[in-house]
């Protein structure tokens, strides 16, 4: 499953690749503090670049931060598990 998902990723990255070397017309591009004239392409991407790095940095350090609580909790039980086990030998 995973080697099919990695062949979709990188199908939409060849047609991806495809269009963008169609789309070379020069675009203003104005942002906060400046303004340029960029590729059509060339911007595209680079959003796009930005973009999954972003999200990819943002899930990625939310997925963390829950696998130190899973690993905390873990640890948690695993302490608990013997007196827990005591209790119930202690009432039998």
């Amino acid at each position: 499953m995973k080697i099919i998902k990695i062949v979709i990723v990188l199908a939409l990255f060849l047609i991806a690749l495809a269009l963008g070397s169609q789309n070379q017309e020069i675009v203003n591009f104005n942002y906060l503090v400046a303004q340029g004239e960029f590729h059509l392409s060339t911007l595209l991407g680079s959003v796009f670049v930005i973009g999954f790095v972003l999200a990819w940095t943002i899930f990625g350090s939310l997925h963390l931060k829950s696998q130190l609580q899973v690993r905390k909790l873990k640890k948690q039980v695993k302490k608990l598990s013997p007196a827990i086990s005591e209790s119930e030998q202690s009432k039998a």
